[in-house]
């Protein structure tokens, strides 16, 4: 028993023209509207009509400055929706994807999570975004007894939440330090650190940690922390303050339009050195963000476009022709949550058919059979604990490289 715990250069308006693109095709309901229906019960004891599509709830930012992330999971689910349908869906059964705008705080996220439970009457549900929104709405699938997998959840405790909350985004503690040992293994010269954080965002919050600890590992010194909040944009004051102090390495855990815009800030006054980002930065839209800036920007990454599995194979084909750019981490992760529950209620469903399963033992058993499974993912094989933490081998470093003709940008494998 779980015990609960507290890559092209684009401007902005590629975020809109992704979020459009992400919009249409498919089988799919889409449902933005939020719902303030408690959670009950009675509404668990219902039946599920699963003799038609099956639905699966997504709930990511699809609004707020969250999007940025957001958008790249439902580009990532959208894709694995077709793939699998193409491909017979549940034994012959189509799954439905509902999605929910879980924004970019709490309340949009438990909104999403109480809509997709007692509404729509979903089998699981995929999200939220951040951490952060997990210790808050993840508890009420729990109570509900609704499986959840977290598709881009990487803050220290995710899964000891509740015994149905599982994640296929790789801890923090496992990726973080692997950036730092990248950076030291380009300039074996740095002896000070100066580190940046988000400290309103838990996940933030828990990243600096990890990052903090790994630092005084190597024995470097950390000559300053300075912190920010998610929504500013103004890093001038404790850019300047840490820059006085020449650090040799700069360490950031932030999102993606915040951090994005603290990098660009850094290089403008100056800054030539190293910089290391954390997870909420591991995205192509930070590119519009921080743009010429990004430029040698190191980020541990769960996921590569290169890995050389099948199913990662036909993924990245598809995201490719849609986009015309490289997956993304969380597009990956998403696609990955999405096969996750794919396989579990096909496996399931050849052991009793879950079409006659009422809806609240079709959760529990689902939720069974997927922490028991393994999966080839495009993230590699990938399988659960006992407690939801996901069990994967792979792991990557990548740097961002501009290309000054072109402005072209990139997430290059560092070997």
């Amino acid at each position: 028993m779980k015990q609960p715990t507290t890559i092209t250069t684009a401007l902005f308006a590629t975020c809109a023209i992704l979020f459009a693109a992400c919009s249409g095709g498919t089988n799919t309901s889409t449902n933005t509207g939020t719902s303030s229906t408690p959670n009950s019960a009675t509404n668990a004891a219902a039946t599920t009509s699963t003799s038609g599509a099956i639905p699966i709830g997504i709930a990511f930012a699809q609004t707020s400055n969250v999007a940025l992330l957001g958008q790249e999971g439902v580009a990532g689910v959208k894709i694995a929706e077709k793939y699998f349908n193409d491909k017979g869906g549940v034994n012959g059964t189509p799954i439905k994807l509902v999605l929910q705008d879980a924004g970019g705080d709490e309340a949009g996220a438990i909104n999403a999570f109480q809509s997709l439970i007692n509404k729509d009457k979903v089998v699981g549900i995929v999200g939220p975004t951040l951490s952060q929104q997990a210790f808050s709405a993840d508890p009420i699938a729990e109570r509900a007894k609704v499986p959840v997998i977290g598709a881009s959840n990487t803050a220290k405790g995710v899964p000891e939440i509740g015994d149905y909350v599982a994640r296929v985004s790789a801890p923090v503690s496992t990726v973080a330090p692997l950036s730092v040992k990248a950076a030291l293994k380009q300039n074996p010269n740095i002896k000070k650190v100066a580190v940046f954080f988000a400290q309103n965002d838990v996940f933030s919050k828990s990243e600096t940690e990890i990052f903090q600890k790994t630092i005084k590992e190597q024995n470097l010194e950390i000559v300053t922390v300075q912190k920010f909040q998610t929504s500013d944009t103004d890093f001038q004051s404790q850019a300047t303050n840490a820059l006085n102090l020449k650090p040799d390495l700069i360490v950031i855990s932030g999102l993606a339009a915040d951090g994005g815009n603290l990098v660009r800030q850094l290089r403008e006054l100056g800054y030539k050195g190293l910089i290391v980002a954390g997870n909420g930065l591991n995205t192509a839209k930070v590119f519009a963000v921080c743009q010429q800036a990004c430029d040698g920007v190191i980020i541990a990454q769960a996921y590569s476009p290169e890995h050389p599995g099948e199913v990662n194979k036909d993924f990245r084909a598809a995201y490719v022709k849609q986009f015309n750019e490289e997956p993304p981490q969380f597009s990956g992760q998403a696609f990955a949550a999405v096969q996750v529950y794919v396989e579990a209620l096909k496996a399931l469903d050849k052991r009793s058919k879950i079409s006659t399963m009422s809806i609240s033992k079709l959760r529990t058993e689902l939720n069974k059979q997927l922490l028991a499974g393994k999966y080839n993912t495009p993230l590699g094989e990938i399988a659960f604990t006992p407690v939801g933490e996901i069990i994967q081998k792979e792991f990557y470093v990548s740097q961002i490289k501009i290309d000054k003709d072109s402005k072209k940008a990139k997430f290059t494998l560092l070997k």
